[in-house]
């Protein structure tokens, strides 16, 4: 029986690829370097601010590494919700879960400082039941740790809640919290990932089918 659906923020709920994609590129245009096209960009965003300054810079550690991602966080704080929006469809999911008393929350790996600007501009601060960020509670996904804090704010049981994300550390994050958990495909994976393999109990084709799986839920 499911009683509270949580979700993952990038790649899940909302598509802000262009936003992030815009910040990286502003850092190498500032080194005089080409900027990426947002295709190359995408796959990498739900890894982080390393990730990208690896795919755009080769590095991956280093003095020089760390000045560039903070570059880019503050870059991408400045515009964090330009062009950023929710996935077609999961308005309609939101407002199917809220008619049926069934809460949801929001467990991103995102710190809160740039999570919080775009739930206000998205209007998805006072919705969301909870919202989980990376320093929320000292640990990370793939940790369960902010997914049980998650089903505690909710007051509901770990097994009671549907975990929905689309990286490898959100579905081993949901499994060693002992949720249900939902890998959406329509997010930020890239062409050599197999989702099919993480060990998800359903995987989520696209945002449209997640609003049609969700009123299939138990409970």
């Amino acid at each position: 029986m499911i009683t509270a659906v949580l979700f993952d923020l990038d790649g899940t709920l909302i598509d802000s690829a262009a936003d992030l994609g815009a910040a990286l590129n502003a850092v190498l245009l500032s080194e005089n370097r080409a900027p990426l096209p947002l295709q190359l960009i995408r796959p990498h965003v739900s890894d982080g601010s390393h990730a990208l300054i690896q795919l755009g810079f080769g590095s991956t550690r280093g003095a020089k590494h760390e000045h560039r991602r903070q570059q880019l966080l503050e870059s991408y704080q400045q515009s964090p919700c330009r062009q950023t929006t929710l996935f077609p469809s999961i308005a309609a999911s939101l407002d199917y879960l809220e008619a049926h008393s069934i809460p949801w929350g929001i467990v991103t790996n995102k710190p809160g400082y740039l999570t919080e600007p775009i739930l206000c501009r998205l209007q998805l601060n006072s919705r969301a039941r909870c919202v989980v960020c990376a320093d929320t509670v000292g640990y990370s996904k793939p940790h369960p740790q902010p997914l049980l804090h998650a089903a505690k704010l909710l007051r509901t049981k770990p097994h009671h809640c549907l975990y929905i994300g689309d990286s490898k550390r959100d579905i081993e994050a949901g499994k060693s919290a002992g949720m249900k958990t939902a890998v959406a495909i329509y997010g930020y994976i890239a062409a050599d990932q197999d989702p099919t393999q993480w060990g998800a109990d359903w995987v989520v084709p696209s945002p449209a089918s997640l609003l049609c799986g969700l009123t299939q839920i138990p409970r």
